[in-house]
């Protein structure tokens, strides 16, 4: 059966062209099916109201569309097997992720797309030690220095669907210890993939878990005594988030503040597109959702505005009644303090003793 994106593909036009022709030629979609899987008849009879044409090869799919993968790269070039493939005849990097058989290799526990909504993605090379300066993982590397934009593909047997374009996020890449096809652990790469158009709904969750719903869970104190400084490798994220020390002693004292007034705080994990965000802190007793920074700076406190928003918007959605609260470990500046409580957002802060906090919600 043929797909309106890779007849799209054949013809150098849009799927949606494709879709209006066959309504205008067969009609709509019985409400039975959601999509258009053609015969050759029907494909035969868009060939002839299209022609063949010439010219500019453009980029033609939209995330969502589903294609041979042989009919991809009989329109594009590259390599058709592995996951990363570098067509000479068009400025776009093509790579490919199999969840379901990565699962089998355990890269589901490196791959996926996580809380900061970049995906990440596993370095080419199945057995042995990866080599980041060779054959595809160096083209990853120098894709944004030469201008090319990455394609991601999910896929499944011969079809692969178009995820969408995606460039290096900051850094590009880390080392990690993962497996190989055969179990054994080996040295690899693990791509930063940052969307520019994506549906990222179709990607898999970091991890392997997709979460339907929210999930409270009894908090404990972080463990401020041995944490990743802000500024190392790690992007925050894929291997547990890279703060300060401060930021966690300040999660961690302003919990048990919080236990020792009743108001024990929580975790909780709220689902978006395939993965999950998680405030620092959740208080059920007063409907609070926390964001902690470890400085109250004014970028400090630009971030903090924006993820403590994000997480209630979602919170919301799911029928939690939740405030918006920062926490820093001063007070910040008067404008800033305006700031904060001009957009509705509760201020949280070390007292000037150091043992105790200031809670100020928005006048």
């Amino acid at each position: 059966m043929i797909t309106p994106a890779q007849l799209a593909l054949e013809l150098n036009v849009t799927p949606e062209y494709v879709r209006y022709l066959l309504r205008k030629e067969f009609g709509v979609l019985p409400p039975e099916k959601s999509r258009w899987l053609l015969t050759e008849d029907q494909a035969n009879a868009v060939r002839r109201r299209i022609g063949r044409r010439s010219g500019k090869q453009n980029w033609v799919l939209q995330p969502g569309d589903e294609v041979l993968r042989a009919s991809l790269h009989a329109k594009y070039g590259g390599q058709e097997q592995g996951g990363i493939s570098t067509p000479k005849s068009t400025p776009e990097l093509f790579i490919f992720t199999d969840p379901e058989k990565g699962a089998k290799y355990g890269y589901d526990k490196f791959e996926g797309l996580r809380e900061d909504g970049n995906y990440s993605y596993t370095g080419e090379g199945q057995v042995g030690d990866q080599v980041i300066d060779k054959r595809g993982n160096a083209s990853l590397v120098r894709s944004a220095a030469q201008g090319r934009i990455i394609r991601l593909f999910r896929t499944a047997k011969t079809y692969a669907t178009y995820v969408g374009s995606f460039t290096l996020g900051t850094p590009a890449y880390w080392e990690s210890t993962i497996p190989d096809m055969n179990g054994n652990d080996r040295r690899g790469y693990i791509f930063n993939l940052e969307p520019i158009d994506a549906g990222t709904e179709l990607l898999p969750p970091y991890g392997g878990k997709k979460l339907t719903s929210p999930a409270v869970t009894d908090w404990v104190p972080p463990n401020f005594a041995d944490v990743v400084i802000e500024g190392g490798e790690l992007p925050a994220g894929p291997e547990g988030r890279v703060v300060s020390r401060l930021e966690f002693k300040l999660q961690s004292d302003f919990g048990q503040w919080l236990t020792t007034a009743g108001h024990a705080p929580k975790n909780l994990s709220l689902p978006v597109d395939s993965s999950a965000i998680e405030p620092d802190l959740y208080v059920p007793t007063r409907g609070w959702i926390v964001e902690a920074k470890r400085s109250a700076s004014r970028a400090h406190v630009r971030t903090a505005l924006g993820q403590v928003l994000d997480y209630v918007h979602v919170a919301r959605r799911f029928n939690i009644d939740a405030t918006p609260v920062v926490l820093f470990p001063a007070a910040p500046s008067f404008d800033l303090v305006e700031l904060i409580h001009s957009v509705g957002i509760t201020l949280a802060h070390r007292s000037a003793d150091a043992d105790d906090f200031r809670v100020l919600p928005p006048s």
